[in-house]
Order: C-alpha cells, then structure tokens, then sequence
C-alpha cells in the first residue's frame, strides 16, 4: 500500500492534480477532471485498504471499514471522518485533502494497532464543500441534511452557464437522486473532521493542533445591477446609467459596514462585468458577497445596510438593483458531549473558533459534530500561501487516530 499511514506521502502524491499554472495554487472545481482524478485516486487508495467504496446519490463518497462479525450492511452508531478534495479557484494544497489523506492514514494506524471495532467507520468525502462552481458552499453535505432544495440545487449555473443538473449528468452522476438522506444521516452516531486552521490561532499559542469550538455565522449573496450599455467616447457622463459605479459603491458599503461592527468580516471576491469591454459602459455589474459574524443578527444587519446603500446609489446613477441570498449558515457550536469525549483522548488541546464554513458545521444540526484544526504556519487560507508542517500533519494525524479509537471501542 503507498504511502501507508503517511498523511505527508499521500498529500504528496496528489500534489500534480489541478495545478493552476496562471494563479498559482490548485483548483479543483466540483465535476472538473481534476476533481473526478481526485474522486478516482480516494477510490483507489480505500479500496487498497480493505473498505467498501460507495458513491450516494448526492455524490458523497463514503468507505467503510465494517465490524468484523456484524452483517456488512448493518452499519448503524457509525463514527464518520473526512472532508473534501474541491478548491477555490487558485486555492492551497490543504484546505479539504488534508482532512481526507489523515483520515486514511489514521485507518493505516489503526489497523496497525489492531484495534477491534465495536461499530463501523467511514471516510467520507463531500463534493462542492467549496461552492466555488455552483454558489452555494457545503453543497453536498447540505444536500444529505436536507438543507437545500434538490430542485433548486438542479437549476444552479456556474459560470459558462451549465446547470449542476447538466455538469452532473456529463460527470456520470445522476441528478434526479440529489436530495436529503435521513436513512444515512440516522447509521452516523458522530462525524469528526480534520481541517487545516484558517487563520493564526495556533500559530500564536504555538500548539500543533486544537478542537474547534464554534462556527461564526455567515452567508453569501448575489447583487445584481441592471443599467445602460453604451459607447464609452460618445456617451456623456451626465447621460450614463453605469452600473459599474454602483457596483463601486457597494464593494466599499461592504468594507466600511463589517469595519462599523466588531470583528465581523465583509468580502467581495467575485466580480463580473457584463459586456466587459475596455471602451464600453457596462450594462451590467454582478457581486458576490461574503459577510461574517458570530452574531446571526450582525450578518442579516450588514447586508440590510449594503443593500440599502447600493439601492441609493442606483437609484442616483439610473440603474436598478437586486440582493439575493445564495446560502446562510447560523452560528454553529459544536456537539458538547463529543468534544467532551475527544478531550479524554487530547487531554490539554485548546479549543478555537473559526470564521471558516465547514461540512461540520451544516451536519451539526442532524448528527453530533466535532472538528480538528491543524497549525497553518502563515494563517493563510485560500491561497496558494496556506501551508502545514510536516510535523504539525503527523500530529494531526496522531490526534485524529487516538479520538477515532476512542470513538470506536468505548
């Protein structure tokens, strides 16, 4: 078996897959070749450790390692880990594949301690954790807990325009079977995923690895305006209808409405310009907007005052405009009971928030949740510049074996 119960091998054997030759990183978009390449790597590397590879109508890959002596379709109290192998576009080598390679390196080192299961484990992996190509993150697992609309889910385009419905379908995956899934949902006794730390929590307590305590609520939007295409040298300014000046104006609302409260986070990472030539007045201008807090309150606040500012500026410039909500998630705390149970196998690890979106954090309200942060030396994430030790990986690794044997003979 390559690169048995070596988290570091095997993130390096992946390491050629969805380079980004123009911005640096990886990406690997849901249903991409270089997500399918992924998808076909996992099957391999589990079906090399003895589980039983599964693919759900949602397109979650579950491998199961069943109790030695109980019916192999009777796998209920499950203990799950995983994550994803989708990135941003341009994004780091650990953010998703690093919760999955440690999940099968900790199925090499329980194997090699011969530990006797007392109920199954699963690696899953959860597709589109990102929403980088349909909009909405966490898509899979969304879908699973019911979460989302699958007739909405169907009818999401990406950016040449396909529908999932379509992209799934060429993928070699059935889009009629989307949707929530309580018999699966009701085999799992408790889900725990391993994640490199986006930020500098555990660079400055100089410790390698922590539990999360909470997700900070936050949510995306689309913010549509509608003004005049015209000719950029033979148009006036006084005559323009330009939605690229309201667009302006709502890329700084954003800014100045998350500084005006404490610790929240706005970001507009997506902008698209519509014809998008250099001597042309757009007729067109879409965000996309990012806006994080702990409080719920705070999030839904933000974005009321943006859209009430870009609703100003629009109506200055002559142009119309639309806020429409692509996801939310609340504030998530995770399951107590669990993080209690992991600290009898991590006695003194910190616990830490994240601003970060999990499929931990959506599956928290159907199935007791926990999760592992591990030390980013640089707290980037989402970026080629994001990063984790060797050591600090095999760490992670270590942690996440003794709580799954902890979880699985108790």
């Amino acid at each position: 078996m390559s690169a048995h119960g070596d988290a570091n091998a095997l993130l390096a054997e992946i390491a050629h897959i969805g380079v980004d030759a123009e911005r640096g990183g990886y990406t690997r978009l849901v249903f991409s070749p270089a997500e399918l390449m992924l998808r076909d790597w996992f099957t391999q590397q589990a079906a090399a450790r003895r589980l039983d590879v599964e693919t759900d109508g949602n397109g979650i890959m579950w491998a199961w390692w069943d109790v030695p002596g109980r019916d192999p379709g009777d796998r209920h109290d499950a203990i799950v880990t995983g994550s994803h192998l989708d990135s941003v576009p341009g994004g780091g080598g650990f953010d998703g594949p690093l919760g999955v390679v440690s999940a099968l390196a900790a199925v090499d080192r329980l194997r090699n301690c011969g530990v006797t299961l007392r109920r199954p484990l699963a690696v899953a992996v959860f597709p589109e954790e990102e929403g980088s190509r349909f909009g909405v993150a966490c898509l899979g697992s969304r879908l699973l807990a019911g979460a989302v609309d699958p007739e909405r889910v169907r009818r999401l385009s990406d950016e040449s325009g396909r529908s999932y419905a379509e992209v799934a379908a060429d993928a070699g995956f059935d889009p009629a079977r989307i949707g929530a899934d309580t018999d699966r949902l009701a085999e799992v006794s408790a889900f725990v995923e391993l994640h490199v730390e986006q930020g500098r929590g555990l660079v400055d307590l100089d410790r390698p690895v922590a539990l999360a305590g909470a997700i900070i609520a936050h949510g995306r939007w689309h913010l549509r305006i509608e003004g005049r295409g015209d000719h950029a040298g033979a148009t006036r300014m006084a005559d323009r209808q330009d939605p690229v000046v309201v667009a302006a104006d709502a890329i700084r609302s954003v800014r100045e409405r998350a500084l005006a409260v404490d610790d929240a986070r706005g970001t507009v990472g997506r902008l698209k310009v519509t014809p998008g030539g250099t001597n042309v007045i757009a007729s067109s201008a879409d965000l996309w907007i990012d806006v994080r807090h702990r409080s719920e309150e705070a999030v839904r606040r933000i974005i009321a005052e943006v859209t009430a500012d870009a609703e100003r500026a629009a109506a200055a410039e002559g142009c119309a405009v639309v806020m429409t909500e692509q996801s939310f998630s609340p504030t998530v705390a995770f399951d107590e009971d669990l993080r209690a149970l992991m600290r009898g196998a991590l006695p003194g690890a910190p616990v830490l928030d994240t601003g970060a979106g999990h499929d931990a954090g959506v599956l928290a309200a159907v199935v007791p949740t926990a999760m592992l942060f591990v030390r980013n030396p640089t707290g980037a994430s989402h970026t080629p510049a994001e990063t984790a030790g060797a050591a600090d990986v095999a760490a992670g690794v270590d942690a996440l074996t003794a709580v799954l044997e902890h979880l699985l003979t108790r």
